[in-house]
């Protein structure tokens, strides 16, 4: 009986959500294996392998990425990853948007709030 479950998220650049991932500091490996309860294990083209062997998926179901993992076994606040995910993955979306677009990153931070400020420019 496998325990996996899946959680839908707005994620739908599989490339931004490996930079997002990276940077929020998690190793990644593509299309790798899922491990759950009892060895059980599903595929997923982003894998956050976690030291207690309940890692963490990110499946392309559609034109979207569903997140899958033995949530009995993953040990972490599901809700502050995916807060956290989001954020740096909105972000990495405003940077190759900007890029793409001509512009240069003369400035990113995040403040005490937790909001990330990125500042741009360009010459006309």
């Amino acid at each position: 009986m496998s325990h996996f479950t899946t959680i839908a998220v707005e994620i739908k650049n599989g490339d931004l959500l490996g930079q997002a991932l990276q940077e929020l500091g998690y190793p990644v490996k593509k299309n790798s294996l899922v491990r759950g309860y009892l060895g059980n294990t599903t595929n997923a083209e982003y894998v956050i392998p976690m030291p207690n062997a309940y890692d963490i998926g990110f499946q392309k179901v559609g034109d979207r990425f569903e997140l899958i993992a033995d949530m009995w076994g993953v040990a972490m606040n599901v809700e502050e990853f995916l807060g956290e995910l989001n954020q740096q993955y909105a972000t990495q979306i405003v940077l190759e948007s900007a890029t793409q677009q001509g512009f240069a990153i003369e400035q990113q931070e995040v403040l005490e709030d937790g909001t990330v400020r990125i500042v741009l420019g360009r010459w006309a």
